[in-house]
């Protein structure tokens, strides 16, 4: 049948036209690669901007967790009473002696010109409030004893040799201090007592005592300041370092022989350099 009227619209020249051929033309017009482009371009945009909004989503809730997990630590209060040990060495300073100012005046060729050394321990306690913003103040108080000495010749008459000693030492001070957390730098000043003995002796002369010389012992009064750091190592036990200046005030005293012939005046002034380690508990 179709070859037939393929046959008479030849022969009738006729030209023939499949079915549906009116939409060949609108279809040549039409840009698919253009279209299909637009239609998985938006489909890769909108996949993108949800994957980028479950990331940041994720990201801020990890950094929510870690700021609910990390909890801030507490920082170190110094406050409360405290007790403690210490030992300390005297490393220098001057112990004077100057014989009959009176008569011979300060500058006498029979005084004293000695280097105190020697070692010591003791205690200490005291109480610290701590303020806001870091500042620390307290009072403290110690007592050491030891083997402080200052042996010597006079100045010009080197026969004759003294030795002076330091019994003991207290202190009253009060301290300053600023606490970075667990570690705290400080100053410290107040009052210093010491028990001196003196003991003087001729190696030359026959007729002065062997066995004793002329001996004395006081006390002397003075002030201290110092500066020391102190350190945490607990909540209870600290640990510090320390140095300090003590000066005596002027003291007269008199040294009587042993054979109770005569008495020997003197005055004495006494200045101290010293370092010490500490441990200390806080209740």
């Amino acid at each position: 049948m179709s070859s037939r009227l393929s046959v008479r619209s030849v022969q009738k020249g006729i030209r023939y036209r499949p079915r549906y051929s009116w939409a060949f033309p609108v279809l040549l017009r039409m840009n698919w690669a253009e279209s299909l482009a637009r239609v998985f371009g938006d489909i890769i945009m909108k996949n993108c901007i949800i994957a980028s909004a479950l990331l940041v989503a994720s990201i801020t809730g990890a950094k929510a967790a870690d700021v609910v997990v990390q909890e801030p630590v507490a920082a170190y209060n110094w406050s409360g009473i405290y007790v403690g040990g210490q030992i300390g060495y005297v490393a220098g300073g001057k112990v004077n002696h100057a014989y009959d100012i009176a008569q011979y005046g300060e500058d006498s060729q029979w005084n004293y010109r000695l280097n105190p050394k020697g070692g010591f321990g003791g205690v200490f306690g005291g109480y610290n409030y701590q303020l806001d913003g870091g500042v620390v103040l307290g009072v403290e108080g110690d007592l050491v004893w030891g083997n402080v000495k200052a042996d010597g010749a006079n100045v010009s008459a080197t026969s004759f040799m003294s030795n002076t000693k330091l019994d003991w030492i207290g202190t009253a001070r009060a301290r300053v201090g600023y606490a970075f957390d667990r570690f705290m730098p400080y100053i410290a000043g107040g009052l210093s007592v010491a028990r001196f003995r003196f003991g003087e002796v001729n190696v030359d002369h026959s007729d002065f005592p062997s066995t004793g010389a002329s001996t004395a012992s006081g006390t002397m009064t003075g002030w201290t300041i110092g500066a020391g750091a102190e350190y945490a190592v607990t909540e209870n036990w600290t640990v510090r370092g320390e140095y300090r200046y003590t000066q005596y005030g002027k003291k007269d005293f008199t040294a009587t022989p042993e054979s109770n012939s005569w008495e020997d005046p003197w005055t004495a002034r006494v200045r101290t350099h010293d370092v010490r380690l500490g441990v200390a508990y806080k209740f």
